[in-house]
């Protein structure tokens, strides 16, 4: 079993007993430097990055491979990159980035295909001069999405 398998076990059997926390991302550089993201369905607690720095740390042997362990959980402007995220994020608001466009709208509803946007635009009245506010909706496969964030508003 490679170092990285190992790791990926010990993770996997890790999170199998929070079930509430899921793992971002894992990588494991040439340096074997472990790095471990982390988010959580209601945030990821100190105490659930220590537990898991301290399982992996204590089931891997510095002797077989030297290594650096680094367990975090993702921040406030990280990318969304899994459907279980966007689920923990609806009602807040997001900034998608498409193919040919930039939208700062609210998530409305997350489920496995796609995303329900909504947000209000400033548009020419149909009759008359100016401009009115409208609200638009926009039903956005995961697979158009290039990137999205949360926004943090005060």
């Amino acid at each position: 079993m490679t170092f990285k398998e190992k790791v990926n076990t010990l993770l996997t059997e890790c999170l199998l007993e929070k079930p509430s926390i899921f793992l971002i991302d894992l990588t494991i550089t040439d340096a074997f430097k472990v790095i471990v993201n982390l988010d959580g369905d209601s945030g990821v607690a100190l105490q659930d990055c220590i537990d898991v720095s301290r399982f992996i740390d204590n089931n891997l042997d510095r002797e077989e491979q030297d290594y650096s362990l680094e367990v975090a959980s993702v921040g406030v402007g990280s990318p969304l990159k899994l459907v279980r995220q966007y689920k923990k994020n609806i009602g807040r608001a997001l900034i998608v980035k498409t193919g040919t466009e930039i939208i700062e709208a609210e998530l409305v509803e997350a489920n496995d295909d796609f995303v329900i946007l909504s947000w209000k635009a400033r548009e020419p009245k149909k009759i008359g001069k100016g401009k009115e506010t409208v609200q638009k909706e926009l039903k956005l496969s995961y697979a158009d999405i290039k990137e999205a964030i949360v926004t943090v508003t005060f």
